[in-house]
């Protein structure tokens, strides 16, 4: 081919970009021939791509976004060759070692001027929380990496670039949350923002979270870890979340369980269920983990607790005193 004439770009790369960020046009101005495939790598809900080719240009129209709008946002790492970004009215010209956020859900347009390597890491928006609200002040925008959040973020990602294929699934999940808080930690650094979640972001998230503990309260392996994982943020975010709750994760977990227990000792039903049957229904590994538990919200056993707040005769066998038992019998 000429020099500069476009052509298509491999079906590989064009997959890659197409479901790890959003459908673009990707054009390449050498021949593709010899170009690398893209190298992927997937920590959790989080992905790598690292690009590595000749001149060529990336572009998301307005008629790309009206058929897919586009849930993910992307930071583009230049690490060679020089680049054009542009979106929101504004051109960033990249050089290694800087950064940009890219919002896909607005056109936008990525010239790379000559042969290249870039790493882009993808993540669902909703996992920035409030900060992914005002990317459009950030698009177009190069952010060097010579002090602040971004002096720490780039030497990072270029490790973890490196490293992500080597860790289990179980870390891989951990990393993505770090990953993700230290990415939105530079977005609110660059929008003048508290670091703390925002009173907007906490008045929506932890309604979320404790409906989604009410109604998982059953499960045993109900976690901090978990819960973060479902909602798309760290377990560091989610401990700040709470904060102001006057509780931690973990101890909400526990109470609930504790106080969906003692109902149901307390329904009056002709057969009942014995306390170590309702503790496993609830999620207690143990009746002796339960009976602690139990304790140290209503301040007795659980079995003294239901005879003292049901009749004798209300209770399963196993329940009763032991005078009444024999009596039940003679």
């Amino acid at each position: 081919m000429t020099a500069g004439q476009e052509c298509e770009a491999p079906r590989l790369w064009q997959d890659a970009f197409d479901s790890l960020i959003a459908p673009v046009r990707l054009v390449m101005r050498t021949s593709p021939v010899d170009v690398p495939p893209p190298a992927i790598t997937h920590l959790g809900y989080l992905s790598l791509l690292l690009v590595e080719a000749g001149p060529s240009q990336l572009s998301r129209t307005p008629r790309h976004i009206a058929r897919s709008p586009g849930e993910r946002v992307a930071v583009a790492l230049q690490q060679s060759g020089t680049a054009l970004l542009t979106q929101d009215g504004r051109s960033a010209g990249l050089e290694p070692g800087e950064l940009v956020f890219v919002d896909p859900r607005r056109p936008f347009t990525l010239d790379q001027r000559e042969s290249f390597r870039m790493l882009l890491v993808s993540l669902p928006r909703q996992t920035l929380g409030d900060p992914a609200d005002h990317l459009f002040r950030l698009t177009g925008r190069a952010v060097q990496g010579r002090s602040g959040v971004v002096g720490l973020l780039i030497p990072y990602l270029e490790r973890l670039s490196l490293l992500a294929g080597q860790v289990t699934p179980a870390t891989g999940d951990l990393l993505a949350g770090n990953t993700v808080e230290f990415i939105a930690l530079l977005a609110d650094e660059l929008l003048g923002r508290d670091q703390e979640p925002p009173a907007t972001t906490r008045a929506r998230l932890v309604p979320r979270v404790r409906d989604y503990i009410d109604r998982n309260l059953r499960d045993p392996d109900l976690s901090p870890e978990r819960i973060a994982e479902a909602h798309y943020i760290s377990v560091r975010y989610l401990h700040r979340l709470f904060e102001g709750e006057g509780t931690t994760v973990g101890r909400l977990i526990l109470r609930r369980r504790v106080e969906e227990c003692a109902r149901e000792l307390t329904r009056r039903e002709r057969s009942s269920p014995t306390v170590s049957t309702v503790a496993r229904r609830w999620g207690f590994h143990s009746p002796a983990h339960f009976s602690r538990a139990f304790k140290g919200v209503f301040g007795m056993p659980p079995r003294q607790w239901r005879r003292a707040r049901a009749p004798e005769e209300d209770l399963p066998g196993p329940e009763r005193p032991r005078d009444a038992q024999r009596a039940a019998v003679n």
